[in-house]
C-alpha cells in the first residue's frame, strides 16, 4: 500500500482519515441516502404533507435512518428565509431537494441547477419557468403540479348548488401568481355559463382583507372564492367572510380544519406529496428529472365546515353533503 501523510490532525479526524482511505467500498456501502424537504409553513402545519411524503418512502422499501435520511426546513411563514433553508441543503449536499410549493421551488432552483428538485405541488410549472414543458421538463426540476383546469369552474359550480339564487360571485386573490391568472380566467367563463356576474379582487396582503369584503358587501355578493396565495394571508380570510357572512370557498382543505373556512375543494396536497417520494426514488435510483414528465393531480377533496354553515345561516344541500370527503360538524 503506498505510504501517506495524515498531517497535523487530532486524533480523531486520523482516526476518520485512515478509515476513509483504508476502507473506501466499506464507507460507500454504508451511506444513506440524503433527502431535502422545505416548506414554507411551520413543521405543526406541514404535519399532514410531510407525514404523507414519509409513507409514500416507506411504502417504496425506504426506511428514515436506515438507508434514507431526510433533512425537514421549515420558514415557519418567513419566506426571506427560503433562500438561506435552500443555500443550507445545497451546502449539505444532499441527493434531491423536495419542495412544499411554488415558493419554495424558485429559491431552491436559484440555488442550485445540479441537484434534482422535486415540486409538490407547483401550480403552474411552465409559466412559473421551472419547466420547459411538462412532458418534457429540460432541467433539474421536475414533480406534480396542482392545477387541474376544471378545478376554478367545479367551486363555482358547487356554490351555486349550494346557493341556487347565486347571482354575484367574487373571486379574491393575487392575479400575477402562477396559476392564478388561468384560475381566473376558467372561473369567469364557468360564470359566463352559469349566469353568475364575478369582480375579481386582489388580496396582496393583510390589510386588504378588510376593505375586500365591505367592496364585496356593497357590492352585494352572494358569495366568494378564494384562488391560491400567501399562506399567512389566506389564514385570515375565513375569520373576516364569516364575519361579513358571506359564504367562501377555499382550495385548501387546511383552512376549513384549522383556520374555520366554510367550504373548499381541490387539490388533496397529501396525495401530491405521497406521490412526490415515487419521482424521488426514480431519481435516487438513476433517472434525470429532465426526462421525468411533471405529473398533474388525480385526488381531489370536498371539505365542509357545518359549524361555519350554522353561524352564517347557511343550509348545506343533502346532495353536495353526500358527496363531501369530510363534514366537520
Amino acid at each position: 500500500m503506498a505510504a501517506f501523510k495524515i498531517g497535523k490532525f487530532s486524533s480523531f479526524t486520523q482516526c476518520v482519515l485512515l478509515m476513509a482511505v483504508l476502507f473506501p467500498a466499506e464507507a460507500q456501502q454504508t451511506r444513506k441516502q440524503r433527502v431535502g424537504y422545505i416548506s414554507a409553513s411551520s413543521a405543526s402545519e406541514a404535519t399532514p404533507r410531510t407525514e404523507a411524503f414519509r409513507r409514500g418512502l416507506r411504502e417504496l422499501g425506504y426506511t428514515e435512518g436506515k438507508n434514507i435520511v431526510i433533512e425537514f426546513r421549515y420558514a415557519e411563514g418567513k419566506f426571506d428565509l427560503l433562500p438561506l433553508l435552500a443555500t443550507e441543503l445545497v451546502w449539505l449536499k444532499v441527493d434531491v431537494i423536495v419542495s412544499a410549493g411554488p415558493s419554495v421551488t424558485r429559491p431552491a432552483q436559484a440555488a442550485t441547477a445540479s441537484i434534482p428538485i422535486v415540486m409538490t405541488n407547483d401550480s403552474d410549472p411552465v409559466g412559473a419557468g421551472f419547466v420547459a414543458s411538462l412532458a418534457r421538463p429540460g432541467g433539474n426540476v421536475t414533480g406534480l403540479t396542482g392545477l387541474a383546469r376544471e378545478l376554478s369552474g367545479k367551486r363555482l359550480e358547487l356554490l351555486k348548488e349550494i346557493l341556487p339564487k347565486l347571482s354575484r360571485a367574487a373571486i379574491l386573490g393575487i392575479s400575477e401568481i402562477p396559476g392564478n391568472a388561468l384560475a381566473l380566467q376558467e372561473t369567469q367563463l364557468a360564470a359566463s355559463a352559469l349566469g353568475v356576474q364575478t369582480q375579481h379582487l386582489n388580496i396582496r396582503a393583510a390589510k386588504d382583507i378588510e376593505p375586500a369584503f365591505q367592496a364585496l358587501r356593497d357590492w352585494r355578493a352572494d358569495a366568494a372564492s378564494v384562488l391560491n396565495g400567501p399562506p399567512h394571508i389566506q389564514r385570515l380570510i375565513p375569520a373576516v367572510a364569516v364575519k361579513s357572512q358571506i359564504p367562501t370557498m377555499y382550495f385548501n382543505p387546511a383552512i376549513i380544519e384549522r383556520d374555520g373556512g366554510l367550504i373548499s375543494y381541490g387539490t388533496s396536497l397529501s396525495d401530491l406529496d405521497r406521490r412526490a417520494a415515487i419521482y424521488v426514488d426514480k431519481i435516487l435510483k438513476g433517472a434525470k428529472p429532465a426526462d421525468l414528465p411533471v405529473e398533474q393531480p388525480t385526488k381531489f377533496e370536498l371539505v365542509i365546515n357545518l359549524k361555519i354553515a350554522k353561524q352564517i345561516g347557511l343550509t348545506i344541500p343533502p346532495n353536495v353533503l353526500a358527496r363531501a370527503d369530510k363534514v366537520i360538524r
